[in-house]
């Protein structure tokens, strides 16, 4: 082995090193940022406690302020939607204990918060924690919407709790809130081609022709917000998630995807 193919070999494994080290760097700084972000939270009631806490949800849509036509915050781009659908699109309102923005409204017999973050993805969970304690809602009761990268544009899907997957808004959320058990609706934005990376891909604004396609995951993942949030029957939903784009009444799919949906991670 000639001594440039050792220093090319050398270089190559100090380069996976100083990645590896350094992503650790990122996630114990995230860390420390939720920590003293969060500080004490209390959990307080809320003024006019009209409903049992079992029928109030809290649904957030991650993202970072000021960017909600970026693919990384399509999440909240699905909340407001969400809120037009419910007929209070004006009536976001900035909380300062939450730091954030909410509307509470109602569907059905359940009463709703919907959250829209204002830090940066890296520390939402910050947000969703307080806004967890004001209004006395429980982890398995709050829904995170949020970008997926190994899912397509125009597919949607949900999972039921586990790992963050590489997702720092989920893992800020799983930290603050010392849990892995909320419920997630991911919209897939698909990974970057050719030689765009995967932090502008993210933070980069949908195309003319990808607007085209949000414009039937928006409609869809309202509708599989409702059917969460309501507590009905998901398992129509084939293992993977449901394309946005297709028909809305679709076969219900063998047990065996039943089963891989339910067990997905």
């Amino acid at each position: 082995m000639s001594d440039e193919t050792r220093k090319v070999k050398l270089l190559a494994i100090l380069s996976q090193v100083w990645r590896l080290l350094s992503m650790a760097l990122r996630r114990m700084i995230n860390k420390l940022m939720n920590r003293v972000l969060l500080g004490t939270v209390q959990s307080e009631k809320m003024a006019s406690d009209v409903v049992n806490s079992s029928r109030r949800k809290l649904v957030v849509g991650l993202g970072n302020p000021g960017m909600n036509g970026s693919r990384h915050s399509v999440g909240m781009t699905v909340i407001s939607a969400l809120a037009e659908r419910l007929g209070v699109a004006d009536q976001w309102r900035s909380d300062r204990q939450v730091s954030g923005e909410v509307i509470i409204s109602v569907f059905q017999d359940t009463q709703l918060v919907l959250l829209r973050p204002k830090l940066l993805m890296n520390v939402n969970g910050v947000s969703v924690a307080k806004a967890a304690g004001k209004f006395s809602v429980q982890p398995e009761h709050i829904v995170l919407v949020h970008d997926e990268l190994d899912k397509p544009l125009g597919k949607v899907g949900i999972k039921h709790g586990g790992s963050a997957r590489g997702h720092n808004g989920v893992r800020s959320c799983v930290d603050c809130l010392q849990t892995d058990v909320m419920p997630r609706l991911r919209i897939g934005i698909g990974r970057p081609s050719g030689k765009t990376t995967v932090d502008r891909h993210v933070l980069g604004r949908f195309s003319k022709e990808e607007q085209l396609i949000l414009s039937s995951v928006l409609e869809q993942s309202v509708d599989l917000l409702l059917a969460q949030i309501t507590e009905e029957q998901l398992q129509t939903f084939p293992a993977g998630g449901r394309r946005a784009a297709g028909r809305k009444k679709e076969r219900t799919p063998p047990p065996h995807d039943l089963a891989e949906e339910k067990t997905q991670s």
